[in-house]
């Protein structure tokens, strides 16, 4: 995996937008916040809970038609140890320098570690970030709906090319240092959220989906609907698949999504102290929201037939199977996935062999490890920058819904 490169990581699931957006009908919040990292109390629901002073910016960068020159300054801060832009307004440069730095509970070491355990297991998490991650926000309905409706959901490889760099930066071995790019990178994120939730709800189309058409998109609730679908998926699939772990290990993988929600904005009142919390969290706010819709089909048609045109072996009806492999018969049923049986047996049998070699624990090559190491290329030269180039696509501030 190493000479994929920059675009060569994490994610189709940060491809379809670490813009979490859960379900209206979701049920009411009644985690303990108690399993929380702030450790107190509280009975808020996060699902209305926002982002209140850098929404209030980005409304006024959309008001008053500064997208463009707000972009053209942040295009070259990219490294965390690069200086503010300049050219900004005055009140985001203020915003950025309050919020510009790691929470105070951040723990460096914890931070490497998992640096390190991203680059030693990527194979598995780009698969699981791209064909599970990725596939699985097609049926999580308000997610897949703003995706659709938004700017990206028209053009979704140059979407996937765009927020692949979310889920790349977190995973560089110095992400949080001053020469990684991570900080700088959520902070961008953040910036695109705000200007979503500015935009969506001017649109008809997405009100029409929502239970209350006065909710506004990814609130805190929504981003850590999004957290499940990745880190918390990929910790309870690691699990099933048998793949090695040391307890520091699976704390630091946790501690590298807290930090990074929360430089999303999510309030340490509702990131979940360990993964027995977060697992907990994820069953009353992921679990039963998911269910297939129009918009959330038409994504994942068009994700995975960006996949199957990549000419390194993989077809349709085994990245098929690899989704149903990974995500089961109920959501690949939804999103009428057809069956390939030939396939399915395969990677029934040879996947856990694949993973059994590259952990040590067999000692022959299976005849299908050179397949899988081509499954994995196919998905990162699919999505990220259209497999022409090993640099990442500059996130930008949408200035606009879904062209009609």
């Amino acid at each position: 995996m190493g000479d994929l490169s920059r675009r060569g990581f994490i994610s189709l699931g940060a491809a379809l937008g670490f813009v979490g957006v859960a379900e209206g009908v979701a049920p009411s919040w009644s985690w303990a916040s108690t399993g929380s990292i702030a450790g107190s109390a509280t009975y808020a629901d996060p699902q209305w809970v926002w982002d209140d002073r850098i929404d209030a910016i980005m409304k006024s960068v959309l008001d008053n038609g500064q997208v463009s020159a707000v972009n053209t300054a942040i295009r070259p801060w990219v490294d965390n140890s690069d200086p503010l832009p300049t050219g900004l307004p005055a009140d985001l440069t203020a915003y950025l320098q309050d919020v510009n730095q790691l929470p105070e509970w951040a723990d460096m070491d914890k931070l490497t570690l998992a640096a390190d355990f991203n680059r030693r297991k990527d194979t598995y998490l780009f698969a699981l970030y791209s064909v599970g991650s990725g596939i699985m926000s097609t049926v999580i309905p308000r997610e897949a709906k703003s995706v659709y409706w938004s700017k990206g959901g028209a053009d979704m490889q140059d979407r996937a090319a765009k927020t692949f760099t979310f889920g790349y930066d977190l995973a560089q071995l110095h992400a949080f240092e001053p020469q990684g790019q991570f900080i700088v990178t959520a902070n961008k994120t953040r910036m695109v959220h705000a200007a979503v939730r500015h935009l969506l709800p001017q649109l008809p189309q997405w009100r029409e989906g929502a239970t209350e058409n006065d909710q506004i998109p990814i609130s805190n609730g929504d981003i850590l609907v999004t957290f499940h679908s990745l880190g918390t998926f990929v910790h309870k699939k690691f699990k099933e698949w048998r793949i090695p772990m040391t307890a520091a290990e699976e704390e630091a993988f946790l501690h590298s999504w807290q930090v990074a929600i929360s430089l999303l904005g999510v309030q340490d009142r509702f990131i979940p102290q360990t993964w027995a919390d977060a697992h907990a969290q994820a069953a009353q706010v992921l679990t039963p929201i998911l269910a297939p819709t129009a918009e959330g089909n038409s994504l994942a048609e068009t994700l995975l037939g960006l996949t199957a045109q990549v000419d390194l072996g993989v077809t349709r009806g085994f990245l098929n199977e690899f989704v149903r492999y990974t995500l089961g018969d109920q959501v690949s049923n939804w999103l009428g996935l057809r069956r390939d049986y030939v396939s399915a047996a395969l990677i029934k049998t040879a996947w856990p062999a694949y993973i059994a070699f590259r952990e040590g624990t067999i000692n022959v090559l299976p005849g299908s490890y050179y397949m899988f190491d081509q499954f994995v290329r196919a998905l990162a030269m699919a999505f990220l920058n259209g497999g022409e180039s090993g640099q990442t696509t500059p996130i930008e501030i949408p200035d606009m819904n879904r062209p009609s």
